[in-house]
């Protein structure tokens, strides 16, 4: 499983739990709180009523209104005109028709005096929670339904005792209970249910989308670490090094926040030091294969030089020590150059260069090398001029004038071509099989020489092929049948 799946997965199950968790907090808890509040009022509304109701109890009052069929007293009068009020209220957004208070009146004995609906008048309410409770002077409530089977039929009663001044103490001569269906609520609690309910949904999706986002911030910014870490990389096994790929020291590293910008900081710090090593042990290895051949046959000429030869053997041999040895001194000379070379990154031209100044130098340098094989140099055509570096321009050139020199036939013509920015060494040679041409221009690469022999390095090509990398050119390579093309092509000035 991928990791931005795990990540947005486990985001998910976490704020799932969470969220499922507070809902049901939330919504366990409204109920509860709205019939708290609700019984809250109820209270003060009894022992108001109860207060109010003190006089006609002690008088009598309440019960004759009943039972010897007088007028009603103040307070029952009162309380039924309350119950035939007209009402008509928009309580956040509740239309409220109706007045709901249902209210009774019992006797010290429980019995019931007066009833706003008249349908428990004479009755026994003695074992009731809140008569029996109130009567005893504690506090009397209980919720009981209309219907058994059905939870929204609910009814509270809060009671508060009537007092009555009895010699010098007040005692409780009867008990004053309010009720009031739960239902006339119930519209409030479902509004409040619903709002918190598509409250935490709304919650839960913001907190999806925050995920979501945080989930594919991770995710960017870990690939992005994950390809400088493909990009810094050396070749696989079995692959071979291009030399046109761009220094890795060159490479940005990735710029993320946090401990992900620290890892990118020492994934960097990793990479300068297992790239110095493994440039170390690529030319290393190169370097011994390179010298093997001239080391053993110094090696060879000097064990036969130990023992007693001809005076032209011995020449023979001595020259040899002499070449090999001379062989061995261009390597380490075009390794060191090349080292250099690929260790920057680009070119310090200031002042215009003209490609025909470095091509006479580069002549100039390679004219003694030429005439000893009786190799002509020809300078042919006109150069621009350009913000490039005149000593790499010449030492490109000069590489490709010796390369040039070592096949071309003796007696024969080395043409240098100059074209704007572009500039190509022609020679008469054997040219290059069209398998090779594609490889020419890696360290340690090279042909058989026209005798057959493999007396290069194959360092030069490499270090003109490095140098147009660092002017932003390029050498292309073709067999002009007979000899061998090589051209220069500079960007434009």
């Amino acid at each position: 499983m991928r990791l931005g799946i795990r990540l947005l997965f486990a985001f998910f199950l976490i704020n799932g739990i969470a969220a499922f968790f507070v809902l049901r907090v939330f919504m366990a808890e409204i109920k509860p709180s709205v019939r708290e509040v609700m019984e809250d009022m109820m209270v003060d509304t009894a022992n108001i009523l109860a207060e109010l109701a003190s006089d006609d109890l002690a008088a009598g009052r309440l019960a004759a209104g009943v039972d010897n069929n007088s007028t009603e007293s103040p307070f029952a009068q009162h309380v039924r005109s309350y119950a035939t009020r007209p009402i008509d209220a928009a309580i956040w957004g509740f239309s409220k028709q109706s007045l709901d208070y249902r209210i009774y009146v019992t006797d010290t004995t429980g019995r019931v005096l007066f009833d706003s609906e008249n349908r428990s008048v004479g009755a026994d309410y003695s074992q009731w929670r809140d008569v029996a409770r109130t009567l005893r002077g504690e506090y009397g409530a209980r919720s009981t339904r209309d219907v058994e089977s059905d939870d929204t039929s609910g009814v509270m009663h809060v009671a508060a005792p009537i007092y009555v001044q009895e010699a010098a103490a007040r005692q409780i001569a009867g008990v004053l209970t309010v009720a009031k269906p739960t239902r006339t609520v119930q519209r409030f609690i479902d509004r409040a249910e619903q709002k918190v309910f598509m409250g935490g949904l709304l919650l839960l999706a913001l907190s999806a989308l925050v995920g979501v986002a945080v989930t594919l911030w991770m995710v960017w910014n870990v690939r992005r670490l994950r390809d400088y870490a493909m990009s810094v990389q050396g070749p696989a096994d079995g692959e071979r090094h291009d030399p046109d790929a761009p220094p890795t020291a060159a490479l940005a590293v990735p710029q993320v926040p946090g401990e992900l910008g620290d890892l990118a900081r020492a994934m960097d710090r990793m990479r300068a030091r297992l790239e110095g090593r493994d440039y170390i042990e690529g030319y290393v290895r190169a370097l011994t294969h390179e010298l093997k051949s001239p080391v053993a046959a110094i090696r060879g000429a000097g064990e036969l030089l130990q023992d007693d030869l001809p005076a032209a053997d011995r020449t023979q041999f001595a020259t040899q020590v002499v070449e090999q040895s001379e062989r061995l001194q261009r390597i380490i000379d075009r390794l060191l150059e090349l080292s250099k070379l690929e260790q920057r990154h680009h070119a310090e031209g200031r002042a215009p260069v003209a490609l025909q100044a470095c091509a006479d130098v580069a002549i100039g340098q390679t004219r003694g090398r030429a005439a000893q094989r009786g190799i002509t140099l020809v300078l042919a055509g006109i150069g621009a001029s350009g913000p490039w570096e005149a000593e790499l321009v010449t030492l490109a050139l000069t590489n490709l004038l010796d390369n040039a020199i070592d096949f071309a036939p003796a007696g024969s013509t080395v043409r240098v071509e100059l074209d704007g920015a572009n500039v190509a060494v022609l020679d008469s040679g054997p040219g290059v099989p069209d398998y090779a041409l594609p490889r020419l221009g890696e360290r340690f690469f090279t042909t058989a020489r026209p005798g057959g022999e493999r007396s290069g390095s194959g360092l030069g090509l490499a270090i003109v092929k490095r140098v147009m990398a660092l002017h932003g050119g390029q050498m292309v390579v073709r067999n002009t049948a007979p000899g061998l093309r090589v051209g220069l092509e500079f960007p434009d000035a």
